[in-house]
């Protein structure tokens, strides 16, 4: 019996990556907050941080989520 070789089969959705991580800023957000829930203006500060370090990483040019 032959078997085929294994390839990378490894997929990237970077939409998603990109969510995932800005959950993960959230969470850490959230957990380092002295109140029991972030204010809108904290969400959009931490928000506005992650797509800077994402343009940073990809490019200005990278798709924006809309």
């Amino acid at each position: 019996m032959h078997v085929a070789p294994a390839r990378g089969t490894a997929v990237q959705d970077h939409v998603a990556l990109a969510e995932i991580e800005l959950c993960g800023d959230l969470i850490i957000a959230a957990s380092a907050a002295r109140e029991d829930r972030l204010s809108p203006d904290r969400i959009d500060e931490v928000l506005k941080l992650a797509e800077e370090r994402f343009l940073q990483e990809h490019g200005e040019k990278a798709h924006r989520p809309t």
